[in-house]
């Protein structure tokens, strides 16, 4: 699969689960090496970088999800459809872990 195809298989499944998602365009406003795609979800920033099977981010690409780890957002490489949603059901699952365990009473 190429990343294009990726891209939009991908894009279908973030619809589908009614998630407001922003694909980044390399332009000149752009920062080099940042990942494809950001999401958040329950309050949790999330930055998916694409890759066609068999390839692995640049030097720079993985800097980027670095930096990003470490400000605190969830990173993932993606270089499948499968591996997209294993992603999102574990995101929701711990979302879920969380909301449910958290003690709202005052």
């Amino acid at each position: 699969m190429r990343e294009a195809s990726l891209l939009a298989s991908v894009e279908r499944l973030l619809k589908q689960r009614g998630i407001l998602y922003r694909k980044r365009h390399g332009t000149a406003f752009s920062v080099r090496g940042d990942p494809d795609l950001y999401f958040l979800y329950r309050g949790h920033h999330c930055e998916v970088e694409l890759k066609a099977p068999g390839r692995s981010p640049t030097p720079l690409q993985k800097a980027k999800l670095r930096e990003w780890s470490e400000a605190g957002a969830i990173v993932k490489v993606v270089r499948s459809t499968l591996e997209m949603r294993e992603f999102l059901l574990d995101l929701v699952e711990s979302c879920e872990y969380v909301y449910n365990s958290v003690n709202l009473s005052l």
